[in-house]
């Protein structure tokens, strides 16, 4: 089995992190890293002890959730409690950071932001970022980060469409399911069996 690389191994940490985000609109996770450790790490969520979206629904003022506090800035501030330093740290995050959040990952003296997806990309944000000299890199984040049996997983999936093909399942059924197989797998389905020719 090949290692996977440091960035998907954060990013992976953040993706897990999104699955306890209590918002409703956008499940976001960020971790914090410095010299290859993580020092913290956030989803997006209310504060301790109040009412959550997925309870309550989002509590939107101008197109905004004011109820949640954003994923980065959440491990800013678990850094923040337990007195860790972020000078010089890194930043893993699965959505491209918000226009107040760029500003606190900024303040906190973070120098890289790593990203999976972009996500209402604000242009001042970018703007700010390039002026404080944080690079700012996209990493397309493979799913099978977070499964090891990944790839196994889609050879199985590439090797009954080929029976079903060859059982006379019509182009557009197939079409549909290899959609659905698409979806299921995010984007990453199949991606060491290209080899396979698609129905």
């Amino acid at each position: 089995m090949d290692r996977i690389s440091w960035n998907q191994y954060f990013l992976a940490q953040s993706h897990l992190l999104s699955y306890r985000s209590t918002c409703s609109r956008l499940a976001v996770g960020a971790t914090i890293v410095r010299d290859k450790r993580i020092i913290a790490g956030g989803y997006n969520g209310s504060i301790a002890g109040d009412e959550h979206c997925i309870d309550k629904g989002c509590y939107v003022i101008d197109g905004h959730c004011v109820r949640t506090i954003h994923a980065e800035m959440n491990a800013i501030l678990q850094c923040a409690k337990f007195g860790v330093a972020t000078k010089d740290a890194e930043i893993y995050v699965t959505h491209y950071p918000c226009l107040q959040c760029t500003k606190a990952i900024i303040q906190a003296g973070i120098k890289s932001v790593y990203y999976a997806q972009d996500y209402r990309v604000h242009p001042y944000a970018a703007e700010l970022f390039e002026k404080a000299g944080v690079h700012v890199e996209h990493v397309a984040f493979l799913p099978e980060s977070l499964d090891i049996h990944a790839k196994e997983k889609a050879e199985l999936v590439e090797r009954l469409f080929m029976i079903a093909k060859d059982h006379g399942a019509d182009a557009e059924e197939l079409k549909n399911l290899r959609e659905e197989a698409e979806a299921l797998f995010a984007g990453g389905f199949l991606a060491e069996t290209r080899h396979v020719p698609k129905p």
